[in-house]
This record gives structure tokens, sequence and C-alpha cells, in this order.
């Protein structure tokens, strides 16, 4: 888990800061909200969030379902950042994955997401949120 609070960081003409939000936030991991600001008027304040991505459990668990879905061979490397088309997954693969994937970890994907998943980290990333909102 990581956490930010009152770091600043300062430039000849810049001055940024980062402050942690005591606001709740629902993410994927148990990190909170993360505030930019910055001193100067032209550059106006942003909110982003920062999340982690799935656990590495997941990962692994999908790599392996990945290779066992293409038929790839052992010595194959299937890496979060592989991409289903670039292991020679067509259309249909993909979907034979998504249903690995709901069989093994016990959840139902959504046609709409299933069609957006195009590696094994957004695969990875969709289940571990399925999963915790069970």
């Amino acid at each position: 888990m990581a956490s930010i609070a009152g770091m600043s960081i300062s430039a000849p003409s810049r001055s940024l800061s980062f402050q942690q939000s005591q606001q709740p936030a629902r993410l994927i991991s148990p990190l909170k909200s993360v505030s930019l600001s910055s001193q100067r008027k032209s550059f106006p304040s942003l909110r982003f969030r920062v999340s982690c991505a799935a656990k590495a459990e997941t990962v692994q668990k999908v790599c392996e379902i990945v290779k066992k879905q293409l038929a790839l061979p052992d010595d194959s490397t299937v890496t979060a950042e592989s991409k289903f088309s670039a292991l020679g997954a067509d259309s249909l693969d993909t979907v034979e994955i998504v249903m690995g994937l709901e069989e093994a970890f016990g959840i139902s994907v959504e046609e709409e997401n299933a069609q957006s998943i195009t590696t094994v980290q957004e695969a990875a990333d969709m289940i571990d949120k399925l999963v915790d909102s069970k």
C-alpha cells in the first residue's frame, strides 16, 4: 500500500504539492484519492485517483488460463502486458478465455466488459474488481 501526504515538488517558477484526501473513494485497492494543485494561477487544480493493479496471484492465474486456452507451449512467456491478439488469439479465442476466467474465478462477466478486455492486466483488474464486489 502507498500513501502520499504533504509532499512538495518545487521548480524555479513552479511549486506543486500533493495531499492525501481523507474522503472515502471506491477503488480496486485500499488507496485513497490524491489531489495535485499548483500555486500558479495559470495551472488549474487537478484531482486524480491512484490505484494499484490487480493482485499478483490474480495476474499469474490469468496468465496460466490464457496459456491453457490458447494451447501455448510451456516455455512461452505471458505477462500482465501481453495482448491477447499478440499471443495469436482471435475473437473466438478471447470469448473462450473469458469463459475460462469466469469458471476459474466463479464470476460472471458482462458481454460489453468482455469485449473491452485486450490484455492479461485488463482481465486481472476486472476479475479483482468483480471478486471484491461479491
